[in-house]
């Protein structure tokens, strides 16, 4: 019975390919302005914390869902550093390593508490931050960076394969109906992705960065 709703017309078909080639392409998109900013193109001298929300204005604006959202605002650095997410300002002025933490936090807390966030980046920023010696911030910044461009591709053909499974849902669906419901089929598609990928997140995090108790753990990693 579905193979042949899907198939009732050479006109329908056509025209749910059309629709699902449009969907892809503005999936595609989005996907594409998720990007860290390029180590490069991050400044080497220090900024005062208004060219440091400028800076993050105009380089991730692309990742905004709306054009008055702000990326970042001076009372959350304040809060960040005060948090300990982010290491205190030197004379007011924030480094290249700065920049990078506060890139991070940006991605990071889409998806994770400020707590589980500063359970990741304190240890970080004491083990790392200002380096003479071993890894630097910079040499993780720079690698996240290249690490989170292979998973790109990959999303792009995950996003693919989803638009082409959801159309296998509701196959029985009238032409009306039809688009809604496979936009409903992905938009459960991913809140299952990002659910079970939050749980993993969270998992990871009580593992390795906080002790039973829930208190930040993260001495045995700073060692």
């Amino acid at each position: 019975m579905a193979s042949k709703k899907k198939n009732t017309s050479a006109g329908s078909s056509g025209c749910s390919s059309e629709k699902s080639k449009e969907l892809l392409f503005y999936l595609l998109e989005a996907v594409d302005k998720v990007d860290l900013i390029d180590p490069s193109d991050i400044p080497d001298i220090s900024l005062y914390m208004d060219q440091v929300t400028t800076y993050m204005d105009e380089h991730l604006r692309q990742s905004r869902r709306r054009d008055e959202d702000k990326i970042l605002t001076k009372t959350m650095i304040n809060n960040y550093a005060k948090n300990r997410l982010l290491p205190p300002p030197e004379k007011k002025k924030y480094t290249k390593e700065h920049i990078m933490l506060l890139i991070l936090i940006y991605y990071f807390k889409g998806i994770m508490s400020l707590q589980d966030i500063q359970a990741v980046l304190e240890p970080i920023g004491e083990r790392y931050f200002h380096s003479d010696s071993g890894r630097s911030i910079d040499d993780l910044y720079s690698e996240i960076v290249r690490m989170d461009r292979d998973r790109q591709k990959t999303f792009r053909e995950d996003v693919n394969d989803m638009v082409d499974t959801a159309a296998d849902y509701f196959s029985d669906a009238k032409d009306e109906e039809r688009e809604f419901l496979r936009v409903l089929a992905m938009i459960n598609m991913l809140s299952y992705d990002v659910f079970v990928r939050k749980m993993l997140i969270e998992k990871l995090i009580d593992r390795y960065f906080h002790d039973e108790s829930g208190d930040d753990s993260s001495d045995q990693h700073r060692k």
